[in-house]
């Protein structure tokens, strides 16, 4: 009878790992397709960014210093970069795509103009799809993380070595209040 038991035991033991197990490769799968979603997005903005910096380029030779940073960011090799690296230059790109658009704000004639009017409607568009897609992303890494980080099922997260992932954070110059002068 102690037999009986032990055995009901360990398999109900081995049965919980597996189900953990896969309940971990599912939600991990989910944030590679949640980040690929949310990557075709970021290689879009990615692709608009030479011809935005172009177009203000022309404009605004002075500031030369901003448009600068978002070139050398933007030569960066998308392709080869890790999760972790793409979501760190993306944040720091979108820090710069915001300080162009204001150097816009100061010219009219480059806010009139065709090209950049256009170039601007489109990464408006990518920029709404990057916020969505960031929102589920940063959700399903947080399932993630916290099934990774709660008892039992940390356990098997150790055994089987599944890490926390990285969340999708706004910048601090993202987060900072935006000075509008009259």
């Amino acid at each position: 009878m102690l037999l009986y038991i032990i055995i009901a035991i360990i398999a109900l033991i081995i049965i919980y790992v597996l189900v953990q197990y896969n309940s971990f490769v599912k939600l991990n799968n989910m944030v590679k397709e949640a980040f690929a979603t949310m990557d075709v997005y970021l290689k879009k903005r990615w692709d608009l960014i030479p011809n935005l910096v172009e177009v203000v380029k022309g404009y605004a030779e002075h500031e030369s210093s901003v448009i600068e940073k978002v070139v050398k960011l933007r030569n960066l090799s998308y392709d080869k970069m890790s999760v972790t690296d793409k979501i760190d230059t993306n944040q720091q790109l979108a820090t710069g795509l915001s300080n162009i658009m204001v150097i816009a704000e100061n010219y009219p004639n480059l806010k009139a103009s065709q090209n950049f009017s256009d170039l601007s409607n489109q990464l408006s568009k990518i920029e709404d799809e990057i916020a969505n897609s960031r929102k589920y992303y940063n959700a399903i890494v947080r399932n993630l993380n916290t099934k990774i980080e709660m008892f039992p099922s940390n356990i098997i997260a150790k055994i089987f070595n599944f890490k926390i992932a990285k969340m999708f954070e706004a910048d601090t110059n993202e987060k900072d209040n935006v000075k509008v002068e009259i």
